[in-house]
């Protein structure tokens, strides 16, 4: 990471398909308190291109968090988490999976591919954007990542 990326707010990259969550980690991240610019892709393909940076994220920021949904529209959120933890460049970006199934093989299957944490998501207002300023609260000032 260069020196004049220091100074920008964190980028979180939410992969996100259903816009009802896409404005509720919106609304939870904005009153978070900490300085940070959410970018939002709403499919597995946008997912890889943003990571890429290609086409129209060719200048999109490289994402110090990413917040990914399993249930998407032709590549599932398995592949990407695949295809992330898979690839040098963007494998030590922490992945936080933010689903709404609780299912014992998809929370195993996260993992296997290399999921830094699962969440269901919760069913209540509240809740969901408490949990979710803690995920975000706890990849931003709690842990200590490797500066790229």
């Amino acid at each position: 990471m260069s020196p004049i990326e220091d100074h920008y707010p964190i980028a979180v990259l939410l992969v996100e398909d259903n816009p009802g969550d896409v404005r509720l980690a919106a609304e939870a991240l904005r009153g978070s308190g900490m300085d940070y610019s959410l970018r939002v892709v709403s499919t597995g393909a946008e997912a890889m291109s943003y990571l890429m940076r290609e086409g129209e994220f060719a200048a999109a920021p490289r994402p110090k968090l990413i917040i990914l949904d399993l249930k998407l529209p032709a590549v599932d959120g398995f592949e990407i988490l695949a295809r992330i933890k898979g690839n040098d460049t963007f494998r030590r970006i922490p992945v936080t999976v933010l689903t709404s199934s609780g299912a014992a093989t998809d929370i195993h299957r996260a993992y296997s591919f290399g999921a830094n944490c699962y969440v269901v998501k919760p069913g209540d207002l509240d809740e969901y954007i408490r949990v979710l300023r803690s995920v975000l609260n706890f990849w931003v000032n709690v842990v200590e990542l490797p500066h790229e």
